[in-house]
């Protein structure tokens, strides 16, 4: 996996066999009438690189409105740019008009698209070496016009031509070039990294829908820690997330070997990658330190109840990078009861309010963030076995089957209405609440006999 090993023998892992045959027979029916048929874009960098691709891209001369004659099933994806979305056999591939772009006067888009004749002209307005690339599977011809495949053999990411023009073209391709570099574990060429700094004002154009984009692919990287300090040394990363940034340079306590931005970074490489919301909650996690520190008479440093202003915080920076409210509210839960300090001493009736108050399924997920954030420290602590200990017992509490939410109760609010004689109400809710916490105390209580009869004396004292 990674870099490719012979630029040369390139050609070498892009033999056809291996490519789908829905593809191939895609390829096969557009040159069979006539048009030029290649296979490009992250697709075919991913081919060379052994890694496992994401959607097909193919390019052609035929235009949009013929590639949907030309196939039973398609898309108009985007026919303002010469895209259609081939539907054959089971298998979803992008097929776009060769194109050139106007100027991007907004630092957007462009100000206009034009059809061209040649491969050669559509790769020419790509943004990087590795990106323009382009293959037909039928002929077995590699077109490599800038030396990608010598890039892609020495992890390098640079652009087509002279970058601060492709970067005042698209004020994402910066963000794109950092991104990445951190998926692919390559380096950005000297003169391609300088020009990231210089398009900052083409930068902060971008919508904030396609940074997050980006953000989000880069959480998913290997080490997302490596963008996110590119991000900080070209001035970057103060416009993203000035609330990560303001932890740079601010020392912690003995249990820390980094800085609160520096322990952020290490606990987000920390955390599972398959879990991209406990990544981002891993970032974050501490972000509230900035707010709370507090250095004590004794000369020790304090961050209390960092958790709950971190957690505010992140859910407004989330907020304001576009993430689905559900996701930004998931990330500020696990942020918000990252800090639980579990002691033997705790009975079982402390551990079912745990469970309770952080919710059944989250535990796995905050366990994880908190092992992160152990990880992140930088000191060779030893393993915290209380983890391990506090894991079983949620476990076995779990098992018995105890009561831990209202929905797991002997007795429902249609039940409450009835013998309370009120109807639907919050104060419905209020006396299923207080029923759980009888029962989280001592869960035998769990019966429908015992929790009505409660409901009952609720009733002849007033409702109290």
């Amino acid at each position: 996996m990674g870099k490719i090993s012979s630029p040369k023998r390139i050609t070498e892992r892009l033999d056809p066999a291996f490519l789908p045959k829905a593809l191939l027979e895609v390829v096969k029916k557009l040159q069979g009438a006539g048009f030029q048929a290649f296979l490009v874009g992250g697709c075919l960098r991913d081919l060379l690189l052994e890694r496992e691709g994401g959607d097909w891209d193919l390019a052609t001369d035929a235009r949009p409105q013929t590639v949907m004659e030309t196939f039973p099933k398609t898309f108009p994806t985007g026919l303002s740019h010469g895209t259609v979305t081939v539907l054959h056999r089971g298998l979803s591939i992008e097929v776009t008009t060769f194109r050139t772009e106007g100027t991007y006067s907004d630092g957007r888009h462009p100000d206009s698209v034009s059809f061209v004749p040649t491969i050669e002209e559509d790769l020419s307005r790509r943004d990087f070496t590795i990106n323009a690339l382009a293959y037909d599977p039928l002929a077995d011809r590699f077109i490599d016009l800038y030396q990608g495949a010598k890039d892609l053999g020495e992890g390098i990411i640079r652009t087509v031509g002279d970058p601060d023009q492709r970067f005042d073209e698209d004020g994402l391709r910066p963000l794109r070039a950092i991104r990445f570099a951190v998926q692919l574990n390559f380096h950005i060429q000297e003169e391609t990294y300088s020009a990231i700094s210089r398009a900052k004002s083409r930068f902060l154009n971008v919508s904030i829908e396609r940074v997050r984009d980006e953000l989000v692919k880069i959480i998913a990287a290997p080490r997302p820690s490596l963008a996110f300090e590119l991000l900080r040394e070209v001035g970057y990363l103060e416009e993203i997330l000035p609330e990560l940034l303001e932890g740079w340079g601010i020392p912690q306590n003995e249990f820390h070997a980094y800085d609160i931005y520096g322990h952020g970074l290490e606990s987000c490489d920390a955390a599972p990658v398959e879990k991209p919301l406990v990544r981002w909650a891993a970032l974050l996690h501490d972000i509230g330190k900035v707010e709370t520190r507090k250095e004590r008479p004794d000369g020790r440093i304090i961050f209390y109840m960092h958790q709950e202003v971190g957690a505010r915080q992140a859910q407004r920076a989330l907020r304001r990078l576009r993430f689905p409210a559900k996701e930004s509210e998931y990330i500020a839960h696990l942020i918000r009861h990252h800090m639980f300090n579990y002691t033997p001493d705790w009975s079982d009736s402390a551990v079912r309010r745990f469970i309770r108050k952080v919710g059944r399924e989250n535990i796995a997920d905050l366990f994880d963030l908190r092992l992160a954030d152990w990880k992140g420290n930088g000191l060779t602590l030893g393993f915290p076995a209380y983890l391990d200990v506090f894991r079983r017992r949620i476990e076995e509490i779990i098992a018995a089957g105890d009561a831990l939410t209202v929905k797991d109760l002997a007795i429902d609010g249609n039940r409450v209405m009835k013998i309370m004689n009120i109807p639907p109400s919050p104060r419905v809710g209020e006396i299923l609440e207080k029923l759980l916490g009888m029962v989280l105390d001592e869960p035998h209580r769990n019966t429908a006999e015992y929790l009505e009869n409660e409901v009952r004396k609720m009733a002849e004292d007033g409702g109290k």
